[in-house]
Formats: structure tokens, sequence, C-alpha cells
């Protein structure tokens, strides 16, 4: 969900990282029994807390030399030990088969296969002494991935890094799985997946009700931190409603930034008739009990209606092999229609 490695505004992006350390992102994305029933959506089943791994399990071959998102020529001589540095990664390099050789994860990777490996960050900063000591061949990171100085230990030691570009929208896709799989030595696969994983997102889009476009705002919520913002243009959701055949509220009513701290005003300008938001956020505010009290929240069709859609964090904005199942959870919450697989 930014998940978060979204690009968030200066200070936002601040707040965001400690309110996600606060409340222990860490453990199971998966929304407790109750906090599915409160939010009206008890009916759709959570997105599947298991990568689909490609049918074929492909051979690197190696060494390549691939350009790093930072502009840097990364040499990989091998893919034995490999660290992905978030969530979004591990689920690419475990869906290309490969998982194998994935010795540790991010916070934010706790899919079911890889949920036992030992954690190498602290909240959502990297920690160079525990990637170090598992000495990987490879450390693949998220170009929000931080602190810098980690990262630059990380090379000084040796360890080849290679930055990919953070996930923007449903168009990144592709873009990742394709850096992910050159590093690894498995461009074919690369190819493979993002086939797969596109006809799979067009497949779901396909399905969409043509009848109504509801206006959809993206709640960023951390109830005990107090912390409770709209996204706006920028907050990466916009893609994934757009494609679940609704207008972004928060874009539309003309909300620039990444996220803005939620008003009355805010909110009754972008008149959402659903709200998107994370299933711990929701969890964290109480549930719908609890997020229609956030003021302005209950005077919104969204609020009136109780209409709330809720996906896992670890998931909802990763844009990646599992985007389809993302896609296909908005479009039942949001349309009606009971399971959405």
């Amino acid at each position: 969900m930014r998940r978060l490695r979204n690009r968030l505004a200066g200070a936002l992006l601040s707040v965001l990282a400690l309110t996600l350390t606060a409340t222990g992102c860490q453990g199971s994305d998966e929304p407790s029994s109750a906090a599915r029933a409160d939010s009206g959506a008890a009916s759709v089943r959570p997105v599947a807390n298991r990568v689909e791994p490609l049918a074929k399990r492909p051979v690197p071959d190696l060494p390549v030399t691939v350009r790093s998102a930072d502009g840097e020529q990364v040499e990989v001589e091998r893919a034995e030990r490999v660290v992905p540095l978030s969530g979004s990664l591990s689920e690419i390099v475990f869906t290309l088969g490969l998982g194998d050789r994935v010795v540790a994860r991010d916070v934010t990777a706790t899919f079911e296969q890889a949920a036992k490996l030992p954690v190498v960050t602290r909240g959502h900063d990297v920690s160079a002494e525990s990637v170090l000591s598992l000495k990987p061949d490879l450390v693949i990171a998220e170009t929000t991935t931080g602190p810098e100085e980690a990262v630059d230990q990380i090379r000084a030691a040796g360890v080849p890094v290679l930055f990919v570009e953070a996930a923007r929208g449903l168009d990144d896709v592709g873009t990742r799985i394709r850096a992910v799989a050159g590093a690894l030595g498995v461009p074919a696969a690369g190819e493979e997946l993002t086939r797969r994983s596109e006809q799979r997102i067009a497949a779901v889009r396909a399905d969409v009700p043509r009848q109504e476009r509801p206006r959809v705002a993206f709640l960023y919520l951390r109830g005990s931190a107090s912390v409770y913002l709209i996204g706006g243009e920028d907050s990466g959701a916009g893609s994934l409603i757009e494609a679940a055949g609704a207008v972004d509220a928060g874009a539309a009513s003309g909300l620039e930034k990444d996220f803005t701290a939620i008003t009355s005003e805010a909110l009754v300008k972008a008149a959402p008739d659903a709200i998107l938001v994370m299933s711990k956020g929701l969890e964290s505010v109480g549930g719908v009990d609890g997020l229609v009290k956030i003021p302005g929240v209950a005077q919104t069709p969204a609020g009136l209606d109780r209409r709330i859609v809720s996906v896992e964090d670890g998931v909802l904005l990763n844009y990646g092999p599992r985007t389809d199942q993302v896609l296909k959870s908005v479009v039942a919450q949001l349309y009606g229609g009971g399971d959405a697989r």
C-alpha cells in the first residue's frame, strides 16, 4: 500500500514513515475478520497471500551488465543470494520462479512464500549491517529506498545494487518486471511474466461495469498516530482507480500534491461516492464505524452509503504480478458481485 514506496512530498514522507513504524506494519497484511465484516466487504475474499510462480523455472544466464535507475551500470556476476528491498520487488523475484535465491526481505514482503525470511529493515529504513551479514550477490532496491548512507555502505562493500524506478501505476508493471528479470539473467522469463500480468489485468478491465463512473477517494489512515490523508494526483492510486472504471475524486477536486491532510472542506469538494483504504488503515480507525467519525467523511456520499473498498496494505499499490487480483477485489467491492476471484 505504501507501500509505502510512493514518492510522498517532503514532510509527508517523514510522517508516513514514522507512522508506518509506529503502527508496526511488519506481519500479516490480511485484515481481521471483524474488520472485513465491518467494511461491508465480507463476501469478497482478500487478495491471495501467495504469489504464483511461472510454470517453468528459468535458469539465469550470468554475468550481465544492466543500467540501474540511478544511472549506474551494474555488473551482476552471480545471483545465488538476492536481497530485494521491497515487498513488490520480492514478489517479482518469487513470481519469476527464483524465490529460492532470496535470502532476506523488507517488512512489506508479507506474502506466504517470503514470510519466514529474515527482515533487513527497521521500519522502512534499510539496515546495511543486516544486509551485509547475509553475504548477498545482488541487492535490488526501489529508487525510494533509504537511507542513502545505508545503500552507499552496501555498494562500498562491493555488493551490486540495482535501483528500480518506484511504481506509479499500471504502466509500470512490465517495466519493473523486465528490470528485475534482466538483472537476474532471465530476460525471457521477464517477458513471459510481463505478458501474463498485462493479459490478466486487461481481462479484469474488460469486465468492469460501464454503467457508472463513481468518484473514489483514496484515504491514507493511521489512527494510532492521528494521521488522516487524502490522495491527490500523485498518490499512486489514481491508475488503479481509473482501471476500475472510476474517477480519482482527490485528483478531480484539484488536489495536486501526493497527499493532503483531510479536512471537511476537502472531502466535500472531492465528494467521493466510495472510499479506498488500506486494510490496516481501516482497522486502525476502528473500521467503518470509526472511519465515518472522521470529520467530513459522514457528509460525503461514500460516508452516507458506507461504501468502503479495503485492500491489504502489502499489495494495494505494488503494481506487479498480483495487480490483477487487486483490481478484481476493488471492482468487486466497488460495484458488488461477491467474490472477486
